[in-house]
């Protein structure tokens, strides 16, 4: 047997392929080590190449990832202790570029420069295409020797040529076996395809039956003549991950940015604690034509690489460097470090997939605005400490519009916090706002509610992972039921510890379809099975009210001793005479607190009133003639604008727009959101900079009606009644309100920085978005303010007619990404004027653009036409105007019987009666779903009933085309009124679906008793 202390250089390798072809540059083959450490459970081949007595060791069979390399490097310094050196050898993915041509059986070596080591880490988990990254830095550059030995080896290369090749050809003629696995293939088999041509998913088929070799599919590769290289080297930076690459999008991306020429898996994991040269073989592009035809070469390659390597570095020169088991330590740590890291990072992502939104910004913003003091009347009330000290009670706390609601629950969130600052209790919450309803859906509450119960556990739960690991891959969203579901099993788990849910303001909570009844009893199903203690504040609204009757009740008001607390702590806002007057202060205090009789918000905006008061005998008129009573918002809500009124010109227009902005936005508006519009010019080609407004100035412009959220940075309306206030009289006081904001989005994109279209890479776009901050909200909201307007604004058809700025838009507005779009090169720029006007229902634009000339049926980045565009948003009118005007039906991927399916899938009853009027087949299937399954799942009630009224079978899956009937597609999802309608109209409540599943079974496992 052979002693480990022999041993200096350490081969480590990731899969039996590389191992493999790792052995078979033995010189000669020495028996195992007579022992190994105890715990150590690598597998270990001994031998010599040139002077060095090397160990190689490979990774356990299916163990991928930098934490699994780590691992194996720490076991073999525990029983290779004299092991000075070491080389990670193997297959990676290609990075192809303009400026380096690399090619299947190519070289990587990692190389240093710029200050730079020669692995970078990018991210955690794995990139498909169409998918994100996030970068994480430089880990250290290989040792100085053999940093050295690179540099003569290249040298060498260079001046004589190398024998890679030929080395491979006379290892395969001694060992046979190797022929079929580990030879050369043809090079008709080295495809780069273009970025946008993808490998279909999970058809693992040869990339020449599915892909082709449609030259225009391919990027053009002159051959490789006799005076270069093959296999050619190449030196520079591999990418390391712990997934695999497979998105070309990123790749070129990468190699673009931070010329990375290769990507793997396992090097990050041991460069900052096991100092090692990373030699990677090509086998493929990462991209998604990944297969395993060119991984024996590649590794065949990468090894005879690291045998001429080691041949030319002297023994004594080895064994003066510093063993690697010295650092043991920091890799033990690193080791664990790196797991950690990787678990924290992998379950970010998850947690940012399953909702992005985070409630904490506002908690911190309402919870600081509470003026000390205050609140405490709620924290010692009898039916607070009864609910705070018992599991599994309701505190419902209804109150009038402007008590003091919000901040009351920020200050119960706190006292939770404060209370139960342990791990192992699970405090959530939700504050519900009219203004954010399009992201808070039943679906999202809930999904929040499980991101916060999640986050804090020390694994990321199995049902989370599983909802991740489902609908990633597929780009889909999970349902309601399955977030739900998952929410049960985690609270399940919860039920020996204490579990509070909070939720402000349900009134202002979205109330369709029953949304806000399914939301709490999906709450209550969760307090049910865990002993959860609920939590809850709204104004008195019967429906609301009605599900509370049995829990505790406590009504919020704001109390005489909190509003003079608020007011003590405000009377610097006062005029000098007041401030220095206590009899005044007390007059103004007692005045306003008999006026506002328990409405918070009134304390306020009566204040704001005395702030432009000119002598004592003018507060106390004020003081006077204060509001109160249930019409005393409205009445404050005018004399606030009237002294907007009063003020000079600039000061009036700054209020009016902003207080325009923020209330007919469609979602809220950051602070420079709105600095940018409030600064964008009619007719200027670009941003005035200095035409930037200061916030403070905005805000005191706005006489106490505006607010800004320092923690979500975000401004907004004092409160909601105020939102309903200039919701009631638009008339009044912004009667052009929306053409006016289309009219600004519209020259926002117009700006002659945007000539140039899309970006071409993420940095471009990043860029773009940081120095025109608007231009996100201007893409993706200047549709839905010129479809709300009486009149087409003026701008927009200029706009539109000019290909590439709304090719930049569309790129701003890509699905699925609110903040940071991550289009990939050129992918917008099939985007057209008429693909927006079709995408956001504008009906006299598109009659326009088409009149002009253009093409009805022009594919944007992702192949739609506007008909498809315009029938997936059901906009009836600009579908039959594409529709009169000849747009093509017939096309496979767009014909009409799948726009049937595809608008009755999203309950759009004018479209899918104009397209059964057009002839679409009313059994046509999309998916393996008729058009009344599509309708019966997600629960259309209307668009049910048209299709049963024009002949639709109920009984649809009768041919076995379908997974299932109508009616177990309307029980899966809980929607009673369409499972009654198909029962009405003669569904068997019997029928089974493809896997022998009954309508009964699916309602009962999603728990919908209404169906049961």
């Amino acid at each position: 047997m052979s002693d480990p202390n022999d041993y200096t250089v350490a081969w480590i390798c990731a899969i039996t392929t590389e191992y493999v072809a790792a052995q078979a540059m033995l010189d000669e083959r020495h028996q195992g080590p007579a022992s190994v450490a105890t715990h150590d459970n690598n597998d270990y081949t001994l031998g010599s190449i040139g002077q060095h007595k090397v160990v190689m060791a490979v990774l356990p069979p299916g163990e991928y990832g930098i934490a699994s390399a780590a691992a194996v490097a720490r076991d073999l310094l525990h029983s290779f202790a004299n092991v000075r050196v070491g080389l990670m050898v193997g297959i990676g993915g290609g990075a192809p570029s303009p400026k380096h041509d690399i090619r299947l059986g190519d070289i990587v070596v990692s190389t240093s420069g710029g200050g730079q080591g020669g692995v970078f880490q990018y991210d955690f988990g794995r990139a498909v295409q169409d998918g994100e990254f996030q970068e994480t830095g430089f880990l250290n550059q290989p040792p100085q020797l053999l940093r050295t030995a690179v540099g003569g080896l290249k040298a060498q290369y260079i001046g004589d040529g190398h024998q890679l090749q030929e080395t491979v050809h006379s290892l395969i003629d001694k060992k046979p076996r190797l022929r079929k696995t580990y030879s050369r293939p043809g090079p008709s088999t080295d495809r780069l395809y273009k970025p946008g041509v993808l490998h279909p998913q999970d058809d693992e088929s040869d990339c020449a039956t599915t892909c082709g070799d449609d030259p225009s599919n391919l990027v053009p590769r002159h051959e490789r003549t006799e005076d270069e290289d093959n296999p050619a080297i190449h030196y520079g930076l591999i990418a390391s991950a712990n997934r695999l690459m497979g998105d070309a999008s990123i790749r070129d991306s990468l190699a673009a940015s931070r010329q990375v020429l290769c990507f793997e898996m396992e090097a990050a994991g041991l460069m900052n604690h096991f100092p090692c040269l990373v030699i990677r073989g090509i086998c493929d592009y990462s991209d998604t034509h990944i297969n395993k035809r060119w991984q024996g070469y590649a590794a065949m390659t990468a090894a005879a690489y690291a045998k001429d390597l080691l041949r030319r570095i002297p023994r004594n020169k080895i064994e003066a460097e510093r063993k690697l088991g010295e650092v043991l330590d920091g890799l033990q740590q690193g080791v664990g470090h790196l797991v950690r890291r990787q678990r924290h990072r992998d379950s970010e992502a998850v947690l940012e997939w399953l909702t992005p939104v985070d409630y904490a910004p506002q908690q911190s913003d309402y919870h600081g605005r509470r003026q000390p003091g205050t609140g405490q009347w709620l924290l010692d009330s009898p039916q607070y400490l009864e609910w705070l000290g018992t599991k599994g009670q309701t505190l419902f706390c209804p109150g009038i519009p402007g008590a003091g609601k919000t901040i009351l629950t920020s200050i119960v969130i706190d006292n939770l916090h404060r209370k139960f600052d342990k791990t192992d209790v699970g405090v959530c919450y939700v504050y519900c706002n009219f203004r954010r309803q399009a992201e808070q859906g039943i679906t999202d509450l809930l999904a929040s509610l499980l991101k916060q119960l999640a986050e804090n556990q020390p694994v990321l739960p199995e049902g989370v992972m599983d909802l991740y690991t489902r609908h990633k891959a597929r780009r889909t969203r999970p349902s309601m039921d399955e977030v739900r579901q998952a929410l049960h099993s985690l609270t399940v788990n919860m039920s020996s510890t204490r579990l509070f849910i909070v939720i402000d303001a349900l009134d202002e909570c979205h109330a369709s379809n029953g949304s806000r009844l399914r939301f709490l009893e999906a709450v209550f199903q969760v307090q049910a099975t865990s002993g959860a203690n609920v939590f809850a504040t709204s104004r008195n609204i019967p429906e609301i009210t009605d599900m509370f009757q049995k829990c505790i009740s406590l009504e919020i008001y704001a109390s005489d001793h909190d509003v003079r607390r608020y007011l003590d702590g405000h009377m610097d806002r006062l005029p000098s005479f007041v401030r220095r007057n206590r009899e005044l202060q007390e007059e103004v205090k007692t005045g306003i607190v008999v006026a506002v009789k328990g409405m918070f918000l009134l304390a306020q905006l009566h204040l704001d009133a005395l702030i432009g008061k000119k002598s004592p005998y003018a507060v106390r008129i004020a003081l006077d003639n204060l509001y109160s009573g249930s019409n005393a918002y409205d009445y404050a809500y005018r004399d606030a604008m009237k002294r907007i009124q009063g003020q000079v010109a600039d000061q009036k227009v700054l209020a009016m727009d902003v207080i325009s902005w923020i209330t007919y936005a469609k979602r809220p508006l950051t602070t420079p959101e709105l600095q940018h519009a409030l600064a964008t010019e009619v007719g200027h080609q670009d941003l005035v900079r200095d035409n930037i407004s200061d916030v403070e100035d905005m805000v005191s412009a706005c006489a106490g009606l505006v607010t800004v959220d320092k923690e979500s940075d975000i401004v907004r309306l004092v409160h909601y009644t105020t939102q309903q206030y200039f919701e009631r009289e638009q008339k009044t006081w912004f009667p052009n309100a929306e053409s006016t904001m289309t009219t600004t989005c519209v020259t926002y994109l117009s700006f002659s920085v945007f000539e140039s279209g899309p970006c071409r890479t993420d940095e471009e776009l990043n860029d773009r978005l940081r120095l025109y901050q608007f231009y996100h909200y201007a893409a993706s909201r200047w549709g839905d303010h010129a479809r709300a307007s009486s009149t087409l604004p003026q701008g927009v058809l200029d706009f539109l007619k000019c290909s590439s700025k709304a090719g930049g838009s569309h790129q701003a507005n890509y699905p699925g990404h609110i903040h940071l779009p991550r289009p990939g090169s050129c992918r917008h720029r099939g985007t057209t004027g008429l693909h927006l006007a079709a995408n956001w229902g504008l009906s006299e634009a598109a009659y326009l653009l088409i009149e002009s000339g253009h093409d009805l049926d022009s594919r944007d980045h992702n192949c739609d036409k506007p008909l498809y565009l315009a029938s997936r948003r059901g906009h009836e009118a600009v579908v039959r105007l594409l529709l009169e005007k000849g747009a093509d039906i017939k096309s496979t991927e767009h014909d009409v019987d799948m726009l049937l399916s595809l608008a009755a899938g999203r309950g759009h009853e004018g479209v899918t009666r104009l397209l059964l009027d057009r002839g679409a087949d009313i059994e046509s299937t999309q998916d393996h779903r008729p058009p009344l399954c599509c309708a019966a799942a997600n629960g259309h009630e209307a668009v049910v009933q048209l299709l049963l009224d024009r002949g639709a079978d109920v009984e649809a899956n009768s041919s076995q085309k379908c997974w299932s009937t109508p009616l177990c597609y309307a029980a899966k999802g809980g929607h009673a009124a369409v499972a009654r309608l198909l029962l009405d109209n003669g569904a068997n409540v019997e029928p089974r679906s493809i896997n022998y599943q009954t309508p009964l079974f699916w309602a009962a496992e999603r728990g919908h008793e209404a169906i049961m």
